[in-house]
């Protein structure tokens, strides 16, 4: 395994696999502050370099974290398809990446291929790529999964409603949700951030939202997004939750730090199955980012957008429903401005993409971050057009309990009708029947969440 190149008259010798990849990546804030970043622009074209001329059968053969030493690895490993892997072993990342992006690879093929890559490989040609690459080589995969209802299909932007309130109030929460309904929001999740992680609160709110679902017939599905051993006590206790949701990471010691092990993550699959409300197949909800390893000291010294991958691959395993990465929530020590910001989102639903998963983005930032809500509605733009199967829409773009900026009601209708997105199927049917829809777009009555009360 050759990790070495002259460039310029330079000799560059990397020490392993992950002084290669995390040089080979992208600026990233957090990759510097661990410091395993490329030192200069030449050296990390010098890195690109080398990664390009690796064999995939490089990459599995000599593991960054091994199997045998941490079980994210070992999942990650076991779903490898042999007959697929010993077909394409030989190929070089620069291969890949052509093979990716050829005009005559239709999206059946890559899920195809998908089975014999893990996710280092994945992530080595994400590296490799500008962001129209992976802009165009996302956009050529559909991934349906079925909770409640089917979201996914290509030609359409669903979203999750996202109607926090800063002290849980039931009544408060619903006037979100209403208003977010009347925009045509909550096709992909009506999903609730709690301030609160109790027991009784987690069943509350499940509660008030499959409640005010069932009133209105709304095709969708709920989730309370509090640490998966609330909801699944609140499962216990009689609460009506469709799906489970968790904060998953790529190392099992950051996922240790979360309070999670993959057989944790099992037995919730297994009681959402026999006890929650989701009619399936698909009932887990996962969320990542970028940085989440080394902010729990948890990153072995592997570069975040590498350990990003990871986390696609763990989260394969289970089959969920729907999957996103909080891109630019953790903040500046990891991802610092604008730039990074846009990159990683567009990695991650590449990487997402690529694994098979239906991937979806919280396109936000923090307030001490260098972005602004242009720049989010840049990042909206792209993975529109890369198609994202889902994004988050909260009141006017700012979450009134995290404190931090994401798109607005209003950003996700204006991206599908600048785009020619459509909700999900059955949702738009839906909105269509309450009149919020006419014809395939936003009505005279939209916005007005007044018609949730008459």
């Amino acid at each position: 395994m050759k990790l070495q190149t002259n460039y310029l008259g330079t000799v560059y010798q990397f020490t392993s696999l992950k002084d290669l990849f995390a040089k080979a990546n992208e600026e990233k804030s957090g990759d510097r502050l661990a410091g395993l970043a490329a030192e200069t622009v030449q050296e990390r074209i010098a890195a690109k370099e080398v990664l390009s001329q690796l064999t995939l059968s490089d990459i599995r053969e000599n593991p960054m974290l091994p199997p045998d030493t941490d079980e994210v690895s070992r999942i990650i490993e076991s779903q490898i398809n042999h007959p697929v892997y010993q077909s394409i072993k030989n190929w070089s990342v620069a291969e890949l990446r052509e093979y990716i992006l050829s005009d005559t690879t239709t999206g059946e093929d890559l899920k195809r291929l998908s089975r014999g890559l893990n996710s280092e490989m994945i992530a080595a040609v994400a590296k490799l790529m500008s962001n129209l690459d992976l802009v165009h080589a996302a956009n050529k995969i559909e991934i349906l999964t079925k909770c409640n209802i089917t979201i996914g299909y290509k030609g359409t932007l669903p979203s999750r409603l996202q109607p926090n309130h800063p002290t849980d109030h039931v009544e408060g929460m619903i006037a979100s949700l209403k208003e977010g309904l009347s925009y045509g929001m909550g096709d992909a999740v009506i999903g609730i951030n709690p301030v609160d992680d109790s027991v009784e609160s987690v069943k509350r709110l499940l509660h008030a939202t499959h409640d005010f679902i069932s009133e209105w017939e709304i095709p969708t599905q709920n989730c309370v997004l509090a640490h998966v051993t609330a909801q699944m006590k609140a499962i216990e206790q009689g609460a009506p939750a469709d799906m489970i949701f968790q904060s998953i990471a790529g190392t099992e010691a950051a996922n240790r730090s979360f309070g999670i092990t993959a057989s944790m993550l099992e037995e919730a699959n297994d009681m959402a199955k026999r006890l929650g409300t989701g009619s399936g197949p698909q009932r887990l909800y996962f969320e990542t980012g970028q940085g989440s390893e080394l902010s729990a000291e948890a990153h072995f010294g592997i570069d975040q957008m590498t350990l990003e991958s990871r986390n696609y691959g763990f989260a394969r395993y289970y089959d969920p429903y729907i999957v996103n990465t909080v891109v630019g929530f953790i903040g500046p020590e990891y991802l610092y401005n604008n730039k990074q910001v846009i990159r990683a989102g567009l990695e991650d639903h590449f990487m997402g993409k690529m694994h098979c998963l239906p991937m979806g983005v919280d396109i936000c930032y923090t307030n001490h971050i260098k972005a602004d809500q242009n720049d989010i509605e840049d990042l909206g733009v792209l993975l529109t057009a890369a198609g994202v199967n889902f994004v988050i829409a909260t009141p006017m773009g700012d979450d009134c309990m995290l404190n931090y900026q994401s798109l607005s009601y209003h950003d996700v209708a204006t991206l599908r009708q600048t785009m020619n997105k459509r909700p999900s199927p059955i949702f738009a049917e839906w909105l269509e029947k309450m009149g919020i829809f006419e014809n395939g777009k936003l009505s005279k009555i939209a916005g007005d969440p007044t018609i949730f009360s008459r």
